[in-house]
């Protein structure tokens, strides 16, 4: 038996405003576009593995009105799960990134103790995204 990671959904606040910097900024490819009950999820991809997909998704998306509050606060707040990427030049990634509208720089490439070099970003929507260099 084999299990593997097929995919991983990040909630913004709006699909389309969170494509240019998912697609321009990181380079993501778009696999799928899927619209449904006045929602919108948009599937990316990496060229270095094109089998994870990470989709955007809104937090009212498949919620109660109830939940989908819930999960807008704390995407408000800045207080969702983290995305953790790698990139084989960080430098030049932060760069991009740092220069993307609405990003806010966190941290910048530093050494970590644990033993990586890596750097902070909170997107556009607030989520927080953690680079790594590979």
């Amino acid at each position: 038996m084999t299990v593997a990671i097929s995919g991983v959904h990040v909630l913004v606040d709006d699909p389309q405003a969170a494509l240019p910097f998912y697609r321009d900024t990181l380079g993501l490819t778009v696999k799928n576009t899927v619209e449904n009950g006045g929602f919108t999820w948009i599937t990316l991809a990496t060229q270095s593995q094109p089998e994870i997909e990470i989709v955007l998704e809104q937090p009212h998306a498949g919620r109660s009105q109830e939940n989908g509050d819930a999960v807008a606060a704390l995407l408000a707040k800045g207080e969702l799960q983290m995305l953790q990427l790698r990139t084989d030049d960080l430098a030049t990634t932060f760069d991009k990134l740092a220069s993307s509208p609405g990003v806010e720089v966190l941290q910048e490439p530093t050494d970590q103790f644990w033993g990586v070099r890596d750097a902070a970003v909170r997107d556009p929507s607030g989520n927080l995204i953690r680079i790594a260099q590979a």
